[in-house]
């Protein structure tokens, strides 16, 4: 091979490495986010400007970043070509949850892609002094009633909400009161679910109603108000083997009587309480609902919930 030939050939070599040098380049400068992108839970420790307003957060919902401007995210749905809203909802609830000295903010999305679907997730936002760092979000129901978002022991988060009865299609009203105890990791960004500790077992097959003193810790209604005692830990109800009840309130000691059937009906009568007047007393409210229960059932969360008559309400005890 002569010297200019051989020359010819290098050339030719050379000029197709850097062509797919160029092209790696290219096709991975598409693929790699930009230095500027902050995801949920990242720790880069450069300095990146995030959203002075949490309206205005960037949030992982089921494996997707979302970003809101005031409030309201709408993308494209690249599998249905339908378009996916998401919406501050509200309920939300100031904490440091990091322990910085900024107040945090926790809150409720939607999400709706379309369809008969109305989802609802619950957020977290970290004010930090560059702005917010949104969380990762966690479901809590299609189509259900938020009640209150609220701040538990610590860190504990506590969200309350209407869903369906086992089976209850979408058409029905939610009326069955839950309760999610949520704690957020502050270096994933995540929701963690928190197992509240109780008496007896999980298992509602085995709970009875007189396995233990049950406080009083809401009411909630279909029309979507929420009744709570004004003090914590004052209401209280304990079942005796006889058919009689006792209760404790805010002011005076009631006792009566209670029938129950095999399939979980109950009634409440002959109610009598010792007569101290208190002023803003609950104690008629509180009677005046067990006189309304007509069912009850145990959840895996250890509570006992008293369902009101004509599935308008219940009654949850711990």
């Amino acid at each position: 091979m002569s010297g200019s030939t051989y020359k010819k050939v290098l050339g030719v070599i050379f000029a197709a490495l850097l062509l797919v040098g160029i092209g790696f380049f290219l096709i991975n400068k598409n693929e790699i986010p930009s230095e500027d992108t902050i995801l949920p839970g990242e720790n880069t420790g450069k300095e990146i400007q995030t959203p002075a307003s949490y309206k205005d957060g960037t949030y992982m919902i089921d494996g997707v970043l979302v970003s809101l401007t005031e409030g309201v995210s709408e993308i494209e749905d690249l599998d249905s070509s339908s378009i996916i809203e998401t919406r501050y909802f509200g309920n939300e609830v100031m904490h440091d949850l990091n322990g910085d000295g900024r107040e945090d903010v926790i809150f409720l999305v939607t999400q709706s892609t379309g369809g008969t679907g109305f989802f609802y997730y619950v957020v977290a936002a970290l004010n930090t002094q560059k702005g917010y760092i949104g969380s990762q979000a966690l479901f809590l129901g299609d189509r259900i009633a938020p009640q209150t978002t609220e701040m538990g022991k610590g860190n504990i988060i506590v969200v309350n909400y209407l869903d369906r009865k086992a089976g209850e299609s979408f058409s029905t009203q939610p009326s069955v009161g839950k309760r999610m105890w949520l704690l957020l990791d502050i270096n994933t960004m995540q929701f963690g679910e928190v197992v509240q500790n109780f008496e007896g077992e999980a298992n509602p097959n085995k709970m009875t109603l007189g396995m233990k003193k049950w406080t009083w810790i809401s009411t909630l209604y279909n029309d979507e108000r929420v009744i709570a005692p004004k003090k914590t830990q004052a209401f209280a109800l304990e079942f005796g083997k006889d058919g009689r009840f006792s209760a404790t309130t805010d002011c005076n000691q009631v006792a009566g009587s209670y029938t129950v059937s095999p399939d979980k009906i109950i009634s409440f009568g002959e109610m009598i309480s010792t007569k101290m007047f208190c002023e803003g007393s609950q104690e008629n409210e509180f009677t005046q609902m067990l006189s309304t229960v007509s069912g009850y059932h145990f959840t895996s969360k250890g509570n006992l919930v008293l369902d009101i008559k004509f599935d308008s309400g219940s009654m949850t005890f711990r």
